[in-house]
């Protein structure tokens, strides 16, 4: 039911931004370098007039009606960019508006890259799906499992022991029984919100062995729960690849991709400069736009696994286009295919976002995958995979049809029902458009 009703305000929310017909969307020239999956294969036509027109309408008239403050969407199929357009502004109050080269906060977008990161040690030994995560975070061996959500007469919240070991693969998978700080309403989820892994100062280190002296909200393995496992992971990643997080995050994907403008705030190499990330936004009581102070992922002393990268829509495009060839771009092979197709398979079947009225998903390796197109809230394809980050960004990789899209915003929804309508009718008018 809710899926429908989100349906169908999308679809009115397309067809007034069509019939507003806004000019402030500018169709750009991408300044990346994106070569076919096969030099044989002729490009592709461009996305059709219609569906061109119609995201330039609709992205200028979000930001016209005041939904947000600005907008990039890049488009590209069998590995050509085919579209690219931009709206809006990165800075309002400066005047700055809204570019290819503009740098955004893609928060959850982190978590692909993070299971990326760890399946390049998985291929080569020295990580394995099946290790408990104590034989890499001493802490982990203490991990307990609440049997209640609330605490007792003696004021403890009850638990007991694990049945088998935390593994990696539970860590992937988003079946550890990690949670967050979102459910305020039990003892437990107080607990975890009290330890919440963004707020404080401290390494990555630090920061994990803190959310795990906390029972976990179930038994490994039973459960998909949006927790910080993708957190834990990268402190697994950094102990099996010896060298700090960051560090393997660059060298073995953003350096050799060219990700030349993603990292994180706290990255040892290359530092990240603030200079061209685009200012945080959001709406007040009133429905008005107005500007917000820096996040605390922006937060320069860790680098999370779950949150807190910096990048462009340009250097995305390059690491899904990668995921979208089997592992490999520009003649660099970050993965081997068949692992790709590991990440890439639904792993869980079912759960995945069904707290939020989201059915139709799986969850493969660190990322969606589509398992019922038709019951899914945005527009796509059996076998597509993707994920979206807080602040309104997404990217989509669509086997089937070779379409590839992202779309950024930079906008903090006010509560859970603030949805990036717009974000996701992007992807609709890329798929319109083949």
């Amino acid at each position: 039911m809710r899926a429908g009703i989100r349906r169908r305000r999308e679809t009115a929310v397309a067809v007034l931004c069509v019939l507003l017909g806004a000019a402030c969307a500018t169709e750009e020239r991408p300044t990346i370098a994106v070569p076919p999956a096969d030099a044989r294969l002729p490009a592709p036509q461009n996305l059709s007039w219609l569906s061109r027109q119609a995201l330039r309408a609709m992205l200028g008239a979000s930001v016209g009606l005041g939904l947000n403050s600005g907008y990039v969407a890049m488009f590209a199929r069998d590995g050509h960019i085919v579209h690219a357009v931009s709206s809006g502004y990165a800075d309002i109050e400066g005047g700055r508006p809204m570019n290819l080269d503009t740098r955004f906060r893609i928060a959850s977008m982190t978590k692909p890259i993070t299971a990326v990161a760890a399946m390049t040690l998985v291929e080569e030994g020295r990580l394995g799906l099946d290790d408990p995560v104590s034989k890499y975070i001493a802490r982990a061996a203490d991990l307990r499992v609440a049997t209640a959500h609330d605490a007792g007469a003696d004021g403890r919240i009850p638990t007991e022991p694990l049945e088998r070991p935390l593994t990696v693969r539970d860590l992937l998978l988003f079946s550890s029984g990690i949670g967050a700080k979102d459910d305020k309403s039990t003892d437990l989820g107080r607990r975890w919100a009290e330890n919440d892994i963004y707020l404080g100062a401290g390494s990555l280190a630090e920061r994990v062995d803190r959310i795990l002296s906390a029972p976990l909200f179930e038994q490994p393995g039973t459960r998909w729960r949006y927790g910080w496992s993708a957190d834990v992971l990268a402190r697994v990643v950094e102990v099996a690849a010896g060298r700090p997080f960051g560090e393997v995050v660059h060298q073995r994907i953003l350096e050799p991709l060219g990700m030349t403008q993603t990292g994180f705030l706290g990255d040892a190499v290359p530092p990240l400069a603030g200079g061209g990330v685009a200012a945080m936004y959001t709406h007040d009581e009133a429905g008005e736009v107005v500007r917000l102070d820096s996040p605390a992922s922006d937060a320069s002393d860790w680098t999370p696994g779950g949150s807190g990268l910096i990048a462009t829509a340009g250097d995305y495009m390059r690491f899904a286009l990668m995921l979208w060839n089997k592992g490999e771009y520009d003649g660099v092979r970050i993965l081997r295919p068949e692992t790709v197709e590991r990440m890439t398979q639904p792993h869980v079947a079912s759960g995945v976002l069904i707290d939020e009225g989201i059915g139709g998903l799986g969850w493969g390796l660190g990322m969606a995958v589509v398992v019922d197109s038709d019951a899914s809230v945005t527009p796509d394809r059996d076998g597509d995979f993707w994920w979206a980050g807080y602040y309104g960004t997404t990217f989509f990789v669509s086997p089937s049809t070779g379409l590839v899209g992202i779309a950024m915003t930079q906008n903090q929804p006010r509560d859970a029902d603030d949805i990036p309508y717009p974000v996701h009718l992007a992807q609709g008018l890329g798929f319109f458009g083949l």
